[in-house]
């Protein structure tokens, strides 16, 4: 079996492919050839561990178990920990063992930055990513090929969160407010899991928003007036933490799938556009699967026994 650590993993996910792959899986889970379940979880006093088992048709086979701790943080420990498995789809044999967290990182920034490639205007400069986390740097990582930005701010419900990451790179521009930090930008990307809006309504004037929270980060006005976009939709019936806080009690008539768009049966929605999601296995899937073909293509990693 093949194991690819948090180093190996970065450098075979490119973000353009990765993002090609996400497409085909949405594509795929709008269409009704995947097949995910919804995640079970065993919780303990102090957290939780999640299973999330996913199948694309033609794409491969995996499972995810992570782990959710929200007090590591003050152990200096990441607050989610995983391990991804894919297995041969035709024969259920185990072909590779992966960093979840990265896996969890680069698929999540990814399908975001798809969202974003398909429906921000060409001509977006200025983007705003709130949060200093894992996501929010997977984030950028993932939104700086897409556009030419201009401006690049990056924002944090702790200042010296927003500090740290703007020390490590000169293209962002740190701003200690948020709703400063949101206002006249033409894309805004929401990481931080607040269980309360981080920013006013009145302050994102832009044409999207993407929001990977759990919780409630972004004002329920803004979806008010906005296009929500989803995993699936049934997202706005599925209690959390498989829903979004976000769209929960939505008219599903209200949302758009991203596969669908993605596909071609319904047209890219008019400004402002709002994503939303909590992810998905079928992410993990097609993240997994092509982190193999490409490590087994350029001989990385390495072979362990079972």
């Amino acid at each position: 079996m093949l194991l690819l650590d948090a180093q190996d993993l970065r450098r075979v996910l490119e973000p353009a492919a990765l993002r090609t792959a996400l497409a085909e899986g949405y594509a795929a889970l709008s269409a009704g050839t995947a097949d995910v379940p919804t995640r079970v979880m065993a919780s303990t006093p102090d957290g939780l561990l999640g299973a999330m088992p996913g199948y694309v048709t033609g794409v491969g086979l995996a499972a995810k178990l992570v782990s959710v701790f929200p007090a590591n943080g003050a152990r200096s420990l990441a607050t989610h920990q995983a391990v991804v498995t894919l297995f041969d789809h035709e024969t259920g044999v185990p072909l590779a063992i992966m960093d979840g967290e990265v896996i969890t990182e680069m698929r999540t920034a990814g399908s975001s930055a798809l969202a974003c490639d398909l429906l921000a205007p060409a001509d977006a400069s200025v983007l705003t990513v709130v949060g200093a986390g894992v996501q929010a740097r997977g984030h950028l990582a993932a939104f700086r090929p897409l556009r030419d930005w201009r401006e690049i701010r990056i924002a944090n419900r702790s200042p010296e969160g927003a500090e740290r990451l703007a020390a490590l790179d000169r293209d962002l521009t740190m701003v200690t407010s948020i709703d400063e930090a949101v206002a006249g930008a033409d894309v805004v990307v929401c990481t931080t899991d607040s269980p309360a809006p981080v920013f006013a309504p009145a302050s994102f004037t832009g044409s999207h928003l993407s929001s990977v929270g759990l919780h409630l980060e972004i004002p329920p006005a803004v979806l008010d007036r906005a296009t929500v976009v989803v995993q699936t939709r049934s997202a706005v019936a599925t209690p959390p933490p498989n829903g979004p806080v976000a769209v929960q009690g939505l008219e599903p008539t209200r949302v758009v799938e991203l596969g669908e768009i993605v596909s071609g049966v319904t047209a890219p929605p008019p400004a402002p556009t709002v994503w939303v999601s909590v992810g998905n296995a079928m992410e993990d899937v097609v993240a997994a699967r092509l982190a193999y073909d490409v490590a087994m293509e350029r001989g990385i990693g390495r072979r362990i026994e079972l």
